[in-house]
């Protein structure tokens, strides 16, 4: 079995809603659930939550630099 299709079936944390989650998407070394995904695809930039999606990604370019 790939070393992907293994990490779809063991759950991982989510680094926006800091849940266990099975489904999703890695960036670098961190991972996003289906459902943050998705709602981040369909927030508009003045929505309120919009920053706090900022700010969880960049934690994953903070970790990459350090």
């Amino acid at each position: 079995m790939s070393e992907m299709a293994e990490r779809q079936q063991e759950p991982c944390t989510c680094i926006i809603c800091g849940q266990q989650k099975k489904e999703g998407i890695m960036i670098i070394t961190e991972f996003i659930c289906d459902e943050c995904e998705a709602e981040m695809v369909r927030t508009d930039v003045k929505d309120a939550k919009y920053p706090f999606f900022i700010h969880q990604m960049k934690r994953i370019l903070y970790k990459m630099n350090a």
